[in-house]
Parts: C-alpha cells; structure tokens; sequence
C-alpha cells in the first residue's frame, strides 16, 4: 500500500515529520517497507524558457534550442516535436541522474551541435509513461525555480505492508484513522453528505438469484451529461504518486476512492449497456473481453455483471472493455457492490487476475462503504466532469448488524502484561471506531466497527489497546522460578526400559512384541503357584488368559521360525507380566530366549548354548543399571518352566532380580521348539534406584606401586559353589585384596568322588611399600584360612 505524506494530511491534521509517522506505522503494526522522496531525486530539474528552436543543421529531426535556465543561457540538442521558441520546460543540467533511464547527462555534440543538458519528457522524469514529446509548462512557471518546488513534488511516498486482517488500512483515510488514535493527530471527519439526485436512474440493479451468495448488495447510480477528459493536476499527481497511470476523469475518480478510502467502483459507459444491470453467476461458455485487453473463459458460479448483451464485467475483479468509459462518454452508470471474499479469491485465482479491485474485495470491504461511497463517487464526478446525477437505484440487503464483544479492561493487563488506565483503553477504542459501553467497572460491552472483520473476541480488543498503546511497553522480565522441581517428565522405569532394549539389542537380541495375552494350556506351564488371570472377552479363542510369562511367547516365536527354516533365533521383549488380578501381581520384565547353537566363527568353534549364556545376558542388564554384581546371591530355585539343574535365581538380599537357566525339556518338547534353549527374566521395577551422586568428582587414589599376583588351588565338596571361595578370598584382606578370578575346574580322575577342585587367581595391591615375603606368605595363610571356614576347602597340594 502506497500513499504520500501530502495525501495522508489530507485526512489527518498533524505535525509531526515524517520520521516520526514512520516509526508509529511500524509500531502499530502497519510496517513500513521504504520511503521515497521524489522531491530529493528531482532536486535538480529547473523550469526553463526556450528562447531560441531552429531546426538542426544536420538532422531533420532535432532541434536546436537556447533555454534560459535562470542564471545563463544553454545550449540543448532536442528531439521532441513540440519543443519550440517561447515555451517553458523543465530543464536537466549536465551532470544530472535521469531517473526514468537511469542515465547520468553528460556534456557533448549531437549531429556535430553541442548539447548542455537535456528538456525531459514526463517518463524520463519518472512522472507517467508519456515520452511523445516534452513536458510544457503554464506561461507563468518562473523561470529557474526548481521544478518539484513549482509542481509541489517535495512529497515522500510511504510504502506500507498490510497483514490480510488488516483491510481497513488499504486506504488512506484507514491509515489517518490508527495514526489519529496513537495521538499522531486529528482524524478528519468524511465528507458523507448524501446527495439525493434529481431523476429516475433508466438503468435499475437487479441480483439475480444465482448470485445472491456471491452478492449480498448492489448499489449505484446514472450520470447524464458528463464531459469526461483528463483529470485534474491533483488527481493525476495522487495516482502517478503511486505508480497508478491516469487515463481519463471518470477513471481516475474510481481509481482515487479505491485507494484513498477503500470502496473500489466501477463506471459503465451507461449508452453501451442494454437494457438493466444484473448481477449473476457466470454461464457456461460465457467469455469476456477485459479492461486489460485480454479474454477471459468464464466458469459457472463466477460472478459477472451482465445486461442484455451478456457480461459487462467480472465482479469485483475487473471491467469490461466493451463498456468501458472513453473520452467521447457523456452518461455513466456507477457501481459499488459487496462481494462474497471466498468467491471474489476463487475467481481471481482461477482466471490469474490481479487487480486493485479483487486485492481488496478478497479481504472485505466496510458494508457502510456501500451507503457513502456512491455519494463521494457523486460528489467528485459532478466536481470534476459536471453533469446531472440521478437518484440511487440498489439490489439485495445491506447487512448492518454490528458485533458486541463482552470486554474485561482487567484483561490488558493479564494478556498484555501491561496496565493502562481504563479511561485511556476507552478513548483507545474511541479513536478507533469502536463503541463502548461501560457497565460495569470491570465489564464492558464493545461494539465492534463495520469496518473491523477480524475483531471477533476479547483477546482482539485486547490486542487494539495494546497496539495503539504500544508494545513497547511491555517490560522485559525474567519467567518467575517455580517454588518446587516439576516432576521428570519421564521416570525411572521409562529410562531403564529404553536402555535395556537398547543394551540386548546390541547384544545381538531382536526385540519382538508380543500380545499381553496367550492360550491357557500354555500359560498353565508357567504361572507355578499363581492363579490365571482369565480374559472376559478375548480376541480369540485360544487367547483367553494373560500372560504370567512372556517367554511362553518367545518360546511360540521361535518355533514358528524353525518352522520356516530359522533355527537359532535371539529374542527378546520388555512388558508386563500377570500373575494375579490385582495391579500389584503385574511385573515388568525384560525377557530373552535364544536357541540352537552360538554362531559359527573361523577363530571359535560352534557349541550349544548353556545357562551361563543365559546368566551373561541378565547379569549385563543389571550391571546396566549399577546393581553391586559382586554382592549377588545365586541360588538354584528358579522356577518349574527352567532345567533344575541348569537354572538359577540372582537375588538381593530378599528381593530376586532376576532369574535364567535352559527352558524345560517338557516345555520346549510342548511348545515344538528343537535343540537347546535358554531364557532370562529380569524384573527391572525390583532393581535398587541409583544413588545420588555429588557434583565433585570423586579424587584419584591410583597405586604406585605394582601388583602381584597369587594362584591358590582348593579341593571342595562338589556341590559348593565357586561363589562362596570368590567372597571369602576377597574378605580375606580387603586393603590389598583388589580381585580374585576363578580360571580352573577340574573334576574325576585322580580327584575323590564328590570332590572338585577350584584355581582362584588373587591380585593384591599394595599402596604404602612394596611387601616382603613374609607378608606376602601371611596374606597367603589369611586367604586359605578364610576360604576353609566358608567352604570347608583344603589347599590342593
């Protein structure tokens, strides 16, 4: 949206420079994209006196001009037609920047003749595209004054960026009207005086019923005896101001009110119309002849303006050339129409037109435009190209409700962050075209302007007060610390199911995810003690309980994949398990199976998996997780769905984590699973939490001194577990005993018969001095001591 300072104080009083409008259009949210000033480009263009035009000695078509620029004569070489001894132009100097061609003037000879500088046309100076001939200027222009002082271009052209809610600022009275509301000046008022005409339109409106959607009203009038020729100065400079090119008054008058207060109208060379004017849906097969000179396929539901002749016009998007207004015009028939937005943007999409006109009905029009707009179209016709106006003729019902907004001044300062008095968010609102009622201290009742569609809640009155107070009123304050932590918004839990599916993956498990639920005579194998947990409407008939373990579906699993030729398979999944009705009895375990072989390998040989694979799994899980290895117990009570003899329990204490071993032949036989398999349950709910660890590193206490290393070798009963020599040879000194590894078994031969022998290899670590033999061979005694008092076992000679 473009306008001049000049054409804003035609509507706002004010004196403040342009800087500061600038700055307040940006903080109201009409942000300005650049500013140019013509005067400041012109600067150096004079009005100047062709003393002298003879022709050019050596050319035909140039002319030979002496121009009295008001402080020496020049000598120009001109081409233009008109220029002529005694007319007065508008003069370049040498050395000047020619801004419509882009050309700086030097000094030189044209055809042989020197040539001082240059008389311009209107498009060399920027000012219109006529380049016919050069600009005259009236007999009493004085000569040498600067050109944009005589013509009054010293006026900045603002160029402004609408957001689409905002189509009341596409016209200059919108834009007077915010800046009047900051305290930028006095808005003044619109000249609606009504004018009543004075006979009957010959041409009536009519809204045919295919376009009562698409056309809510329609009004306007017929002008007889109107001369129509060029525009007035003024007129012509507010549109080329803009970029706009004047064409002729009538014209320019709609093009002026479009842009000056956002009513876009259209005029009809009233002789070439047939008949009345309806507004209706296009018809198949429909074209048009457009204002653009291009032909336009009409579809059905466009809205078109038609008379008897077919259609005039394309509504709200562009006129038609055939009754089009030229300078030969005499009667003009005027239209102002409300337009649906949805079908106007429909329209101009699929035709790919882009004009003035549609850019502003898309977003809609003031339904109050419809009453005033025909009457200031009136007023600058009869001004300006005279003639008599007839009476308004209209179609259709204007929609004049208004929208009442409950309002809470309070909510500036919850919404906005900022408190403004309620007397200034009153005259706020005022200024800018809103109604308030003030009920009660803290409830209003606001009635919205016709003109303000996108003001339809509380938080948009809000948001007014707030723009025209200023945003920048807002402080810049810290968010406020909550008094307590928010809880993690993932748990503990959540954490270590992540990681434990992460931690067996990349142990080569693929994790499966089973139904929570199986067939009964499967879950009976592993419930134990515990009772079924009956399913009231299952999904299938053979899935009637819930799972009390989920290696009963691991187990299916694996036996329909040998079935399809994949017999070693690893497998694992993290959920709940069922082993009552009640919350309590659901545990979650990550559970694994794997069965066959391990893989084959050019340095390892192939070998069937045992229980120790098992327990490797499901120790790794809870060294994970920071659970003390070491302090485990082992017991052989896993339960009945496990190998009895290749099956154990890892506790804590009381509390079993985990449990692992070979599955039952019966189970594995029932289930139809083939060769050796193995599984580990792991309750993950059960796992101590981790401790809280301090910010400060813990400090480095390295040895510097070397470690040594001592085997011992201990006959014990067989059915004692190696567990108990690891402790006891580790309790024996736990200053210098830093670990103690079981490397050997050996069993029968030369060994008794419910013996076995066990080789443990002691590291000890000494940090003060380095030991002598004899504290070397006492440690030795402590550790055979303290072994043959947990286990009974004798040093192996």
């Amino acid at each position: 949206m473009k306008f001049t300072l000049s054409w804003l104080k035609t509507h706002l009083e004010t004196d403040a420079d342009l800087a500061t409008i600038s700055k307040k259009l940006t903080d109201l949210g009409l942000e300005v994209e650049g500013i140019e000033d013509k005067g400041e480009s012109l600067k150096p263009f004079l009005v100047g006196y062709v003393i002298e035009a003879k022709q050019h000695p050596n050319a035909d078509r140039l002319r030979v001009c002496k121009v009295d620029t008001g402080s020496g004569i020049v000598q120009v070489v001109c081409g233009a037609p008109n220029a002529r001894t005694g007319m007065k132009g508008v003069f370049a100097p040498v050395g000047t920047h020619v801004p419509g061609t882009g050309l700086d003037l030097k000094a030189g000879k044209i055809r042989g003749e020197e040539s001082n500088g240059m008389l311009c046309s209107a498009r060399e100076l920027g000012l219109g595209q006529d380049h016919d001939g050069i600009i005259e200027l009236p007999e009493d222009a004085p000569v040498g004054q600067r050109f944009t002082e005589y013509r009054g271009l010293g006026d900045p052209v603002i160029e402004i960026k609408i957001t689409p809610d905002r189509a009341d600022c596409l016209g200059v009275f919108g834009i007077a009207r915010d800046l009047a509301s900051a305290g930028l000046g006095k808005l003044k008022p619109l000249d609606e005086k009504h004018h009543p005409g004075t006979f009957k339109s010959p041409i009536q409106w009519q809204i045919d019923e295919s376009a009562r959607t698409g056309v809510p009203y329609v009004a306007g009038r017929y002008f007889r005896g109107v001369k129509n020729g060029p525009s007035p100065q003024w007129l012509q400079d507010r549109l080329t101001s803009i970029g706009l090119r004047p064409i002729s008054a009538l014209v320019d008058i709609t093009n002026f009110v479009t842009f000056d207060l956002c009513r876009p109208l259209h005029v009809f060379d009233a002789d070439k119309v047939k008949g009345n004017v309806t507004m209706r849906a296009a018809k198949a097969g429909e074209s048009i002849l457009a204002l653009d000179g291009k032909t336009y396929s009409l579809e059905p539901g466009m809205i078109v303006i038609a008379d008897e002749n077919g259609p005039e016009a394309i509504g709200g998007v562009m006129g038609g050339e055939i009754s089009g207004c030229t300078e030969t015009t005499t009667n003009v028939f005027l239209e102002a129409a409300l337009f649906d937005p949805v079908s106007i943007a429909k329209t101009g999409r699929k035709l790919g037109i882009i004009s003035d006109a549609r850019y502003r009905n898309e977003r809609g029009l003031d339904p109050q435009s419809e009453i005033w707009g025909v009457d200031v179209a009136t007023r600058l016709i009869l001004e300006i190209c005279g003639g008599e106006a007839s009476e308004i003729t209209s179609a259709g019902t204007l929609p004049t409700a208004l929208r009442e907004i409950a309002f809470r001044p309070s909510r500036v300062r919850s919404l906005g962050g900022v408190e403004v008095a309620t007397g200034r968010q009153k005259q706020i609102l005022t200024d800018l075209g809103f109604k308030v009622d003030e009920r009660d201290f803290d409830s209003w009742s606001v009635t919205v302007p016709s003109f303000r569609a996108d003001v339809e809640g509380e938080a948009d009155v809000v948001e007014e007060v707030m723009r025209v107070h200023g945003f920048d009123h807002i402080p810049a304050l810290s968010m406020p610390r909550a008094g307590t932590m928010p809880p993690v918004a993932v748990s503990l839990t959540q954490k270590r199911v992540q990681q434990t599916k992460r931690l067996l993956a990349v142990r080569g498990l693929n994790e499966t995810v089973t139904f929570s639920f199986m067939p009964s005579d499967v879950a009976a194998m592993f419930a134990g003690t515990h009772a079924l947990v009956p399913l009231a409407n299952p999904i299938s008939a053979d899935l009637d309980v819930m799972r009390p373990s989920i290696l009963g579906n691991l187990l299916m699993a694996a036996a329909r994949n040998a079935a399809r030729g994949y017999a070693d398979v690893a497998l694992f999944e993290v959920g709940p398990t069922y082993l009552g009705q009640t919350p309590k009895d659901q545990v979650l375990a990550a559970t694994g199976l794997r069965t066959g072989a391990t893989p084959r390998h050019w340095q390892v040989k192939s070998r069937p998996l045992d229980a120790y694979d098992a327990k490797a799994d499901a120790v790794a899980v809870l060294a994970a997780f920071g659970v003390p290895i070491d302090n485990l117990q082992i017991e052989a009570s896993a339960p009945g769905y496990y190998h009895p003899g290749q099956s154990a329990t890892l506790r804590l204490g009381p509390t079993i984590l985990a449990q692992f071993g070979a599955i039952h032949p019966k189970v594995t036989e029932a289930l139809d699973v083939k060769g050796p398999a193995i599984g580990f349950e792991v309750f993950l709910e059960r796992l101590p939490a981790p401790r809280a660890r301090g910010t400060a590193r813990p400090l480095l206490n390295a040895a510097s001194l070397q470690p040594l290393e001592r085997d011992f070798a201990f006959i014990v009963d067989a059915n004692v577990p190696a567990e108990k020599l690891v402790k006891a040879a580790k309790g024996a000194d736990k200053a210098l005993v830093t670990e103690v590894k079981l490397f050997d078994l050996f069993q029968g031969g030369s060994m008794p018969e419910g013996k076995k022998s066990l080789a443990l290899s002691v590291t000890l670590q000494p940090r003060e001095k380095t030991l002598t033999d004899a504290e070397i061979e006492a440690i030795g005694a402590k550790i055979v001591s303290a072994v043959n008092k947990a286990t009974g076992g004798e040093l192996r000679k």
